[in-house]
């Protein structure tokens, strides 16, 4: 019972329900390689693997900052602060799953088992940047966008420089709105002496840079759209997401960040599930 009790806090801690983020470009990814749905196998496994990285990744995370979220009072409830979980469990479930990755990988082709080691340092080094760069948004960003070239090599066994735009992304989208997260903390980072754009640039700056970065990520989607002839269907589809990016965007002022709450960025995978079903319609049409 007390095992049970540590998985679910431990899945609360890291909050999985939120693969839905990345999990949808992934499978773009996986369609766009396939010209269609690929087969079952492969996208039982291309679930698991970024489910199993993305869980490894957070658990992670939250081992490396432990002593940085119990300093912090909008963290300090977390479960390693709190005590809820130990040190030693969590490092556990770290293993576990990146054990379980690299099965995923080993399951798809020789590739993306060569590759798993490099996928899993990828998504790990975001703990540790926001100790040395203010960048550390762009880290987690690009974490996140080698999901879809990661599917493409699972589904194809070789990288296609194309898939690489939807890399580039995603990695615009979630630096974007890893910086307005982290305006939540900007007086703890300048206390604590952490590396962040808000740190540096303040909160109204920061709020057009993430703007700025969603701007590039629908350019990068509309030459997605343009490089794999998705018509109609994949331009309605990045409109969609413009819509709906501008909406959130009109949630936060510099002197309001109230609204930068769960259901906030809840909403980033109703973008994500939403452009995946325009790419994926846009597929579909085109091979029929």
């Amino acid at each position: 019972m007390a095992l049970i009790r540590n998985v679910g806090v431990t899945l609360e801690m890291i909050k999985w329900e939120h693969s839905v983020f990345a999990l949808p470009f992934a499978l773009c990814g996986a369609m766009l390689a396939a010209g269609g749905v690929p087969g079952w196998h492969q996208l039982a496994w291309i679930v698991v693997c970024m489910v199993s990285a993305r869980s490894a990744a957070m658990a992670f995370n939250r081992l490396v900052d432990h002593s940085i979220d119990a300093d912090n009072p909008r963290t300090k409830m977390r479960a390693l602060p709190a005590g809820q979980l130990s040190r030693q469990f969590v490092a556990l479930f770290v293993l576990v799953s990146c054990a379980i990755f690299v099965l995923g990988a080993w399951q798809l082709n020789r590739l993306t088992l060569l590759l798993s080691p490099v996928a899993l340092a990828v998504v790990m080094l975001y703990s540790y940047t926001k100790r040395f760069t203010r960048w550390s948004h762009m880290v987690l960003g690009f974490a996140l966008g080698i999901a879809p070239a990661a599917a493409w090599i699972a589904v194809r066994g070789s990288l296609d420089p194309r898939i690489l735009l939807l890399t580039a992304a995603v990695t615009c989208w979630v630096g974007g709105f890893d910086v307005l997260y982290a305006c939540q903390d900007f007086h703890f980072d300048c206390e604590a002496g952490l590396h962040s754009v808000p740190r540096y640039f303040g909160i109204k700056n920061s709020l057009w840079i993430a703007r700025s970065l969603h701007a590039v990520m629908l350019m990068l989607l509309l030459t997605l759209v343009a490089v794999f002839h998705l018509g109609v269907i994949g331009v309605v589809g990045v409109a969609a997401v413009a819509i709906l990016l501008g909406y959130e965007h009109s949630l936060v002022s510099h002197d309001d960040l109230s609204k930068l709450n769960a259901a906030f960025f809840t909403m980033n995978g109703v973008i994500s599930v939403l452009f995946f079903f325009f790419v994926a319609a846009a597929v579909l049409i085109k091979k029929n």
